[in-house]
């Protein structure tokens, strides 16, 4: 089994006693601001549940699996989230 957003939407709504549609903005503006925060290399930090963090992977050379030639991997930014103490505590 696994979450979608409408399921953690529900989630939400039936926790925190609200309308769906407030949790969606809830959310949504959730998601938007963890977004803003991390396109302006800024950490995003919630306390007990984890760590989101923009990381950079370096270039490198690759191969496609088809034809085994080599092919060049651009540098790239990439999200990464580090689970707080609590969230790895609850989850054993």
């Amino acid at each position: 089994m696994s979450l979608n957003k409408a399921s953690i939407i529900e989630a939400i709504a039936a926790d925190a006693k609200i309308s769906k549609a407030d949790a969606k903005r809830a959310l949504d503006a959730f998601v938007t601001s963890t977004t803003k925060a991390l396109k302006k290399g800024e950490r995003v930090a919630l306390v007990g549940f984890g760590t989101f963090s923009i990381t950079k992977r370096a270039a490198r050379k690759g191969r496609n699996p088809q034809t085994g030639k080599e092919i060049k991997i651009a540098a790239k930014k990439v999200v990464k989230f580090k689970a707080g103490a609590d969230l790895q505590n609850k989850v054993k």
